[in-house]
């Protein structure tokens, strides 16, 4: 079961990061904003789920954070960018705060009542005596359709085709009569909307509140480093392996101490001082990404499938 939970959580990171990682290697911008989008997809999901109802809030939040984020690139990014990548992360972080604080304008600074569906309610099957939520599998469904859709668009069709032409030979792309600044925009805008479906089906399985951006904001850049800047398919290995990693550590009561012990090692509680000894794996389970990221950084600083050196 901890296996289930640990996929469906990284599944969700990967719909979180695989926006910003097209982001990025089109535009070579790390959108310090993003996670405050997935915030923008709950927030928004949660409004038009109490109007109408969670299936219309499902396609309605994500076009809506989409506008947004092609609002702000027209407007705002594509002016910053002769500026230097300096200038475009403290507007995107600066973007992050105005959000914010829009946000607890208009719902609040406590979490709102967006629950799951009735119809995604419940136990989907039983394992183990226990029960795998079939709003999990959703999630999972879900992440796994956004995957196969990407991957159709960017190899398999025309559009595709442009972007990925426009990333390598911009001038080229637009000799040929393609609008490259249009191509950019409708990336931003997509990755946007990729980050606000995460949070329409992330923000009623945990919790929609003004905290939430900064709860996952981390590491959604973890995973973007570790998996390779640019790389979408990095990005799904990381994020699985990140989504493991807490998972089961969170799941398992084993002290440091006590592993010691259980391999023939005699230790005291005065060995390693008295807090030490009352330390348990699931306590340092926060701390496990960023662990894994300095490793990342020391032994392949370009990530497990990154390319580019920028």
């Amino acid at each position: 079961m901890s296996t289930l939970n640990g996929v469906s959580y990284g599944l969700l990171l990967f719909m979180l990061s695989a926006g910003l990682t097209l982001i990025f290697s089109m535009m070579g911008v790390l959108n310090f904003a993003h996670a405050s989008f997935y915030m923008l997809g709950a927030y928004f999901a949660y409004q038009v789920s109490s109007w109408t109802n969670f299936w219309v809030a499902f396609v309605v939040a994500p076009l809506l954070v989409a506008v947004l984020g092609g609002l702000f690139e027209r407007a705002v990014l594509r002016k910053t960018h002769r500026f230097g990548h300096v200038a475009e992360l403290l507007v995107t972080f600066g973007l992050s705060f105005v959000i914010l604080e829009l946000v607890q304008l208009v719902w609040g600074r406590t979490a709102v009542d967006y629950r799951v569906p009735a119809a995604l309610d419940g136990a989907l099957f039983q394992l183990y005596n226990a029960n795998f939520p079939t709003y999990r599998a959703f999630m999972m469904v879900v992440a796994i359709a956004m995957l196969l859709a990407l991957f159709l668009v960017l190899r398999k069709t025309r559009i595709g085709l442009v972007i990925q032409a426009a990333l390598t030979h911009p001038e080229t792309t637009e000799a040929l009569g393609h609008n490259v600044p249009r191509v950019f925009a409708l990336v931003f805008a997509g990755g946007c909307a990729l980050a606000a479906l995460a949070g329409v089906i992330g923000g009623n399985a945990f919790i929609t509140e003004p905290g939430m951006a900064q709860a996952v904001g981390a590491i959604i850049f973890v995973v973007v480093v570790v998996g390779g800047m640019g790389s979408l398919a990095g990005a799904l290995i990381a994020s699985l392996l990140i989504g493991l990693m807490q998972t089961f550590a969170i799941g398992l009561d084993w002290s440091f101490i006590g592993a010691l012990k259980s391999v023939g090692v005699e230790v005291t509680p005065e060995s390693f001082g008295y807090p030490l000894w009352k330390l348990k794996l699931s306590q340092v389970a926060p701390i496990l990404p960023y662990l894994l990221l300095v490793v990342m950084l020391i032994v392949r600083p370009k990530g497990i499938l990154g390319t580019r050196d920028d």
